[in-house]
């Protein structure tokens, strides 16, 4: 279902017509009313009258997250208190958090935005949402729920925990669809095998799961164990939340950026240079529409291609394929670039290991090392620690030809891995640690 006809299918040219005039009032308006902006700006010596085309936005600064935090907590709003209707923050896990606010305009059209992505995922009004983002300071749980709202889906605002009140949740309200992370979506899978519930004969449909990278392995593991198409959804505290784009039902190949009101960019992670579509590098993000905190040219870290070929649902807006990244999660081993979601392929593709895995890293002597700790399924775990043994020199083959690196693989059994409420901590970087 395409939720706002007129705008998802809005032709090219009028779109970036639209785009140009959102993106001349917004720097207008950040250059008078964001002291750091204008500032940044003004170093650059580059006014808002220099903004004659889309391609002008590469004259504009770059805004970084540690800018984001240096201005903490108020520091980038552009409106004043009283027209702030609602704050959220990123979890600030290394340092301060980044607070972000929203106008009741805002709100509005986050809604707006997240209902588009919930009709391109294929539910239709009447339908029941499970939310299982946590809800709170963190944008997903009260993001998706609004979405809802304005879409006319029930929701039942869940959160995360409490995994097997989730199963018993699933299995008598009969919801149509998920919402949550997907490593927390095969927690729950993994707590109704245990409650001998088949959640494959659920009404549950469809899964729309995000907040951390997934591999197009782990969406094969999700739809064969739940029953159910899995569908990435895309969001940034800085720029919204979850309902900045998603993959369609229709095609499930790139995620749908709502370039109405968000201008996005892929540019050399180096450089900073802008990059043509089809070239993987870091998405960068404008929003044209935010009033309370609006984003000039945001580096997301995200790793990802843009792909401006039409799509079969109808949608005119660009697609952005499923990040692959991060690149402050980027792990380099001996000179060898490795993505967690590289690495999770490769597992995924092992029939005999489980989902749940960890990446650690450490020091051998002067040398990075790499160890991959990952749960055998029951069938291999039965079969003893020869097996195991083997399966393990096979990862390390594929991770070896595939990667190019060199790293230890220990298979535990069902329960090792410590299980996610929310975002997956994939990566433990012991080299971090203080002696």
């Amino acid at each position: 279902m395409i939720f706002d006809i007129d705008n998802e299918t809005l032709p090219r040219e009028k779109l970036k017509a639209l785009q140009l005039r959102r993106l001349q009032a917004m720097v207008a308006r950040c250059y008078e009313t964001v002291k750091f902006y204008r500032e940044a700006m003004d170093e650059l010596e580059i006014k808002p009258h220099h903004i004659q085309t889309l391609a002008d936005v590469k004259l504009l600064p770059f805004t970084k997250k540690e800018q984001l935090r240096d201005n903490y907590p108020y520091g980038m709003f552009a409106v004043p208190p009283d027209q702030v209707a609602r704050v959220h923050a990123s979890s600030g896990t290394s340092g301060k958090p980044v607070v972000v606010g929203y106008t009741r305009r805002d709100v509005a059209n986050w809604g707006e935005l997240g209902a588009r992505c919930l009709g391109a995922a294929g539910l239709v009004p009447g339908d029941r949402l499970h939310n299982a983002y946590g809800y709170g300071l963190f944008t997903g749980g009260m993001g998706l729920h609004g979405s809802a709202e304005a879409f006319g889906v029930t929701v039942i605002p869940m959160s995360g925990g409490q995994t097997q009140k989730q199963v018993m949740l699933l299995t008598d309200l009969a919801p149509n669809a998920l919402s949550c992370t997907p490593s927390y979506a095969l927690n729950i899978a993994e707590e109704a095998d245990k409650l001998n519930i088949d959640i494959r004969k659920l009404p549950l449909r469809v899964g729309i799961f995000g907040a951390e990278p997934w591999s197009e392995e782990m969406r094969y593991e999700l739809e064969s164990r739940m029953g159910i198409d899995a569908l990435d959804i895309y969001g940034l505290t800085e720029i919204m939340g979850p309902g900045v784009g998603v993959e369609c039902l229709a095609a499930k190949k790139g995620l749908h950026i709502w370039e109405d009101h968000f201008l996005i960019e892929c540019v050399d992670v180096d450089t900073g240079e802008p990059l043509p579509p089809g070239e993987k590098g870091e998405i960068v993000i404008t929003s044209l529409t935010r009033e309370a905190f609006p984003m000039m040219r945001f580096r997301t870290r995200d790793i990802a291609v843009l792909d401006d070929a039409p799509c079969k649902c109808g949608r005119t807006h660009v697609r952005m394929s499923r990040v692959t990244g991060r690149s402050d999660d980027m792990l380099i081993i001996r000179g060898v670039n490795v993505f967690p979601t590289q690495v999770e392929a490769i597992l995924m593709r092992t029939e005999t290991l489980s989902p749940f895995y960890q990446l650690e890293v450490f020091r051998e002597g002067h040398l990075d090392a790499l160890r991959i700790n990952v749960e055998a399924s029951p069938p291999l775990y039965a079969k003893g620690q020869d097996y195991m043994d083997r399966v393990s020199a096979k990862v390390r083959k594929d991770i070896k030809d595939f990667i190019g690196i060199s790293c230890e693989v220990k298979i535990h059994p069902t329960g090792a891995v410590e299980r996610s409420m929310g975002k997956a901590v994939r990566v433990i970087d012991h080299r971090k640690e203080k002696n």
